[in-house]
């Protein structure tokens, strides 16, 4: 049994979202697969995540036990007691309390006893193509695709709306006061405007010419990072609604963009975002260098996620070039990027199949 979920860039809005500005984001071809094979002779989930973990053990009767425990120390976070990276102890918790927190919402029969919500023990499989810290949404896609599988083997489907809060839940433990973008992309797929909280899908198509480049995993996590603007910027007013401009202006152009012939007003504002996102100090210079270079060459290019506020890699940046050739002539001189075409996807989570 195996789930899927897309991976996301967001096109504009990160950290803006956070005070109420609107976010512009879209579903991509790359995805993560959680698969499930029951083990009717054990008594243990076994995880095993290829590249985030070698596996660990996880006792059903301790499932109930360490979803209370890790609600616990994120109210510890909402304290400031604990920083957000101390919520998990293991990157594999997510997931498990992921499946956990589903089992304690839907009526499951069969449950093992009172105090496991799990109706068989098994392996708990994962891979990816998303690159972690790349702010493409591993997180929130790795969650979407476990929630899904177990949907369906409990034949208990979530309706989408169900699924999209169940994943922000989920994710605060990996983002702390993280916003809705991720969870909206990997639910619903396709283009997403997102506001307060809000979604609303949008009918077009990003077209050709965009590309991301993977500058290398940040040293600080989104969540740290999001705090870190917070402490600087939260009652900036003005700059908040610069951004917000900005992701409006990108909404009302984006279906101009495949159709237009003349200068793309793309360009413009992915350029008026990257300035902002410099001034919040989130774009590493490394990052910046590499902007410059595309600029230069009548190009565009912002960091897309979190950025870093420290360190040398700023996770995923996201380009607009409409000159094929000149985007290849770049990047080459950066050769220890990994980068490819955008490809949209407009489906959400979905079980793949036996």
């Amino acid at each position: 049994m195996q789930a899927r979920a897309p991976g996301k860039v967001i096109l504009s809005g990160e950290h803006s979202v956070v005070y109420g500005a609107p976010a512009l984001a879209v579903a991509i071809k790359k995805h993560t697969y959680v698969s499930f094979k029951p083990v009717t002779e054990s008594k243990t989930i076994n995880t095993l995540f290829a590249g985030i973990s070698s596996g660990m053990h996880y006792p059903l009767h301790a499932l109930s036990h360490l979803k209370h425990k890790l609600d616990n120390r994120f109210e510890q976070f909402l304290k400031g007691d604990l920083p957000v990276r101390g919520i998990m102890s293991q990157p594999d918790d997510l997931l498990v309390y992921a499946m956990t927190t589903l089992m304690h919402h839907l009526p499951v029969p069969g449950r093992v006893s009172s105090t496991s919500y799990l109706p068989m023990p098994g392996r708990l499989l994962s891979e990816s193509d998303l690159p972690l810290g790349a702010g493409m949404g591993s997180s929130a896609s790795a969650i979407a695709a476990t929630l899904v599988l177990f949907e369906h083997l409990l034949d208990k489907p979530l309706t989408l709306d169900q699924r999209f809060e169940m994943i922000r839940f989920c994710e605060r433990l990996q983002h702390g006061r993280g916003s809705a973008i991720d969870a909206a992309t990997v639910t619903y797929g396709g283009l997403n405007h997102i506001q307060a909280g809000k979604v609303a899908s949008i009918d077009q198509h990003l077209g050709a010419h965009w590309y991301w480049i993977f500058t290398g995993s940040p040293t600080v996590s989104t969540g740290e990072c999001v705090q870190s603007v917070r402490e600087h910027f939260e009652d900036d007013t003005a700059l908040w609604n610069a951004f917000a401009a900005i992701t409006r202006g990108f909404v009302d152009c984006v279906g101009d963009c495949n159709a237009s012939k003349t200068r793309n007003p793309h360009i413009d504002l992915i350029k008026e975002n990257h300035r902002l996102l410099q001034r919040i100090g989130v774009v590493p210079h490394s990052a910046s260098l590499l902007i410059e270079s595309i600029e230069a060459d009548g190009g565009a290019a912002k960091i897309s996620g979190a950025g870093a506020t420290r360190g040398d890699a700023g996770g995923l940046v996201i380009a607009y070039q409409p000159d094929e050739q000149a985007m290849s002539q770049v990047m080459s001189q950066f050769p220890g990027y990994t980068w490819g075409a955008v490809e949209q996807d407009s489906q959400g989570a979905c079980y793949v199949g036996d």
